[in-house]
């Protein structure tokens, strides 16, 4: 069940812009964050949460989507998020906070796939300009942004090939395809 989880989890870029996130359920995802792992528990992550339509529409003009798409800008309206998570590194508990981020996102994404939302994780990301457009204290470090909405892509998991090339890739319907090394590739030792 988890790995099916997993395989779902993929990185979504077109959503149904008009299939509302309500603030309910993003705090409910930014619970799973908070009941995650955290280094010495030191907890220091904060989160700024949006669903409405005129600030996730600052927030979007802050994000770089899809770096090998390079004919690709992103989005177009109405293929836009519906709402975003904004992960925090508050500076008064930390200064270095490890992969605290990374498993606070993987516990809200994962979360999100089982109720049928999908989500990217962005960390291009114009900081300055997000800053402005959500009023962030200079004491939060802005580490990642959640792009959050029902799926109006296919994502599917390849095999990297032959050449080795592991870019993302669309077809000519559209669907969104994934090369991923092979477990042999990637386990480099292995005791027992």
């Amino acid at each position: 069940m988890l790995e099916e989880l997993i395989r779902k989890n993929r990185t979504c870029r077109r959503f149904i812009q008009s299939h509302a996130i309500d603030l309910n359920t993003l705090n409910e995802l930014v619970n799973m964050a908070r009941l995650s792992a955290s280094a010495a528990n030191l907890q220091p992550l904060k989160y700024v949460v949006s669903c409405a339509p005129e600030k996730n529409a600052g927030i979007f003009g802050c994000l770089t989507w899809a770096a090998y798409l390079k004919d690709w800008p992103g989005p177009k309206e109405g293929e836009r998020p519906a709402g975003y998570i904004v992960v925090l590194g508050d500076t008064t508990i930390a200064q270095d906070f490890g992969c605290d981020h990374g498993i606070a996102s993987q516990s809200i994404l994962l979360r999100a796939r089982e109720k049928g939302i999908a989500g990217c994780m962005l960390g291009a990301v114009n900081r300055d300009a997000l800053r402005k457009v959500l009023d962030i204290d200079s004491r939060y470090r802005i580490l990642l942004v959640l792009a959050l909405g029902y799926p109006r892509e296919e994502v599917v998991i390849e095999a990297v090939g032959a050449d080795g090339n592991i870019r993302y890739w669309r077809d000519d319907h559209g669907v969104h395809h994934v090369p991923k090394r092979s477990l042999s590739d990637i386990v480099i030792g292995s005791y027992h």
